[in-house]
């Protein structure tokens, strides 16, 4: 059972004074018998009053409005969270009777949503990987490791190269990406079959073997299996996703689970700063810090360290409704 501590900080700087900063975010740890919450702070700049409801897809998500002049806000999560081994599939249901189960989700709610299929014109060029990858002995659950260890083995993880806006045709013909591209499109393997399939982003937490995307944001995807339920897959690691793997939403997509979204009235120019870390066990702490400048919908300048998340923060920023003063 393993304890860690987290801290997501998201810093805007801005070049004047701006106001009615109004923003939606998803940085609530899901909170079940695997993820045990042990303290959770949260912290923002003015301490505005923060409401939380519950989306869609059982996401606890706030909201808040910051309406004092400001050149400076700051939202600082921190997280003490215990961690519990999930127990794998026994898979003991004769494939057959797996797989029409699954084809009897078709149009039962919410199974829809995770069904549904991107538009995708490389598919034409997926479909017979599928097949291939596929037997016709293999149950659900083992189709689902196969497609993951395809997407690990075939696709290259760069940092850079991608942003949330990539199309899964981009990524197709890059064959290569980070943890969302490589999660997007196992969903479309797994959708592709009648496996129900969604999105988790969370943080995935360092271990002593190393992984990758370790002590940053992190995102997966999950794969509904008659008799069990829905089992996290990480195809960026080609494993399991288990206690090392702390969940905070879950949605059709990337956009469903975005951490934060606002927007506000005042100049355009500003800089913004995304840091995540996570303690280990034995005390050491893992940092990743993104730094990027927006202003004026210009790109950042040059040598600004930028990932796909710091890239996403920035296709965020540059459509917020900037109303001037």
């Amino acid at each position: 059972m393993p304890e860690f501590k987290i801290q997501h900080i998201t810093k805007y700087a801005y070049d004047g004074f701006v106001r009615d900063s109004a923003n939606k975010i998803i940085l609530y740890p899901i909170v079940d018998i695997y993820q045990e919450v042990l303290k959770h702070d949260l912290n923002i700049t003015g301490h505005p009053q923060v409401d939380t409801y519950v989306d869609y897809y059982g996401n606890e998500v706030g909201s808040f409005t910051y309406t004092e002049p400001h050149n400076l806000m700051i939202i600082n999560s921190q997280l003490s969270i215990i961690t519990h081994p999930r127990p794998l599939p026994l898979d003991n249901i004769f494939s057959a009777e797996q797989w029409n189960e699954l084809f009897n989700l078709r149009y039962v709610v919410p199974y829809i949503d995770f069904l549904k299929q991107e538009y995708f014109e490389g598919l034409s060029e997926l479909r017979p990987v599928v097949e291939a990858e596929r037997k016709a002995e293999d149950t659900p659950y083992h189709t689902a490791l196969k497609f993951c260890k395809y997407v690990y083995k075939n696709f290259e993880y760069i940092k850079g190269v991608t942003t949330v806006e990539t199309t899964l045709d981009e990524i197709w013909a890059l064959k290569a990406g980070v943890c969302q591209d490589f999660a997007h499109l196992l969903m479309v393997m797994l959708r592709l079959v009648g496996i129900p399939a969604r999105y988790v982003s969370g943080y995935i937490c360092p271990n002593k073997d190393g992984m990758r995307g370790e002590g940053a944001t992190h995102a997966w995807a999950e794969a509904y299996l008659p008799g069990y339920g829905w089992l996290g897959i990480d195809p960026t690691n080609n494993c399991v996703a288990n206690e090392n793997h702390v969940r905070l939403a879950v949605g059709r997509n990337f956009s469903d689970c975005s951490p934060v979204k606002g927007v506000y009235k005042g100049v355009a120019g500003h800089r913004l700063e995304v840091s995540v870390s996570v303690g280990y066990e034995d005390g050491q702490v893992h940092e990743e810090k993104d730094i990027f400048t927006v202003a004026n919908h210009a790109r950042p300048a040059a040598g600004i360290a930028r990932n796909s998340y710091a890239k996403y923060m920035e296709m965020i920023e540059q459509q917020q409704q900037q109303q001037q003063q």
